[in-house]
């Protein structure tokens, strides 16, 4: 039995250190090595982090804010031209002719304007008997004339500016102040105190301001309330002078101021439709010789461009040149 239990202790420890082995290389066993693909799989996860790193700075275009905006564009560009293909398959609605200005009037002003012959150039007797009948309005239109003329309003000899008065009048009632010391008979208003009191308050009940020499002055603190409305006396217009009872009586009578624009046309009205062709014709005629006299000497070769006649809210009509 000795021998036995002997026995099966050495056994024991025999195996012993066996097992400890075997148990020592079984976990270096266990421990695989990874393989060539998975070991290249890794290094290029590393390298693309440590580049993403390197490209990514804390400011400036390589910022990640700017990449995302820089993506955020791309990407609206791309919407864009998916947006406009888009569109372009559509088929395209035809479009509208445009109208002609004649079609844009309105029915009256049709009517009226058919009346007119096209390319036609009418005499100023003629076209003022048509500008009468074709007048589409109710109420007494004014008729006028529109005269461009070959000249450079920047040219101080060529800024054409005259007044007349017109041999039928002007068909308008004309309210008249006199800017003077004395009362003058005919003006509506007249008085230097109460013309200053009503200009203090602002009040402008006249269309035309006559004045003395000697009184300009004292309009002067005015001049930004009159320029404006055409109203601050101007020898040139014959409301600055000492002859005050004339100019009262020309003013009454349709005295009329005259001025080319920044293109070289001469606007005025020349009466009323109710006027009738003749004293219509008598005042354009007076018109006419006014602006003729008033032809500079640098002027060469052709002063009158056109001439056109019409009546307030009506067709005009062409007239020849040669009438004036």
């Amino acid at each position: 039995m000795a021998d036995k239990k002997a026995k099966k202790t050495e056994e024991e420890v025999i195996e012993a250190p066996a097992v400890a082995e075997a148990a020592t290389v079984k976990p270096d066993a266990a421990v695989e090595e990874p393989t060539e693909v998975e070991a290249t799989e890794v290094t290029e996860v590393t390298e693309t982090e440590t580049a993403e790193e390197k490209a990514t700075a804390k400011a400036g275009k390589r910022s990640a804010k700017a990449i995302k905006e820089a993506e955020e564009k791309v990407a609206k560009e791309e919407r864009k031209a998916h947006a406009s293909e888009g569109e372009a398959e559509k088929p395209k609605q035809p479009a509208k002719p445009t109208r002609s200005r004649l079609e844009r009037q309105g029915k009256n002003f049709r009517k009226a304007a058919e009346q007119i012959e096209k390319n036609k150039v009418y005499g100023i007797a003629e076209a003022l008997e048509l500008a009468i009948k074709t007048s589409p309005v109710k109420f007494d239109a004014t008729v006028e004339l529109h005269v461009n003329l070959n000249v450079d309003p920047r040219h101080a000899d060529q800024n054409i500016r005259d007044n007349l008065v017109l041999p039928a009048g002007t068909g308008k009632k004309v309210r008249v102040a006199v800017f003077a010391d004395d009362e003058i008979k005919g003006a509506d208003i007249s008085g230097t105190e109460t013309l200053l009191k009503q200009l203090e308050k602002g009040t402008l009940d006249f269309d035309i301001l006559i004045s003395t020499p000697a009184n300009m002055p004292k309009l002067g603190k005015y001049a930004r309330v009159l320029g404006p409305r055409g109203l601050m006396p101007n020898p040139k217009s014959g409301t600055v002078t000492t002859d005050l009872a004339k100019a009262v009586t020309e003013a009454k009578a349709g005295r009329v101021e005259y001025r080319v624009d920044s293109t070289g046309i001469v606007h005025i009205g020349a009466g009323k439709v109710s006027f009738g062709k003749a004293k219509l014709e008598e005042n354009a005629r007076a018109i006419f010789t006014s602006i003729k006299n008033n032809k500079p000497s640098s002027v060469k070769g052709t002063y009158v461009k056109s001439i056109f006649v019409t009546t307030t809210m009506g067709p005009s009509m062409p007239v020849a040149a040669s009438e004036l």
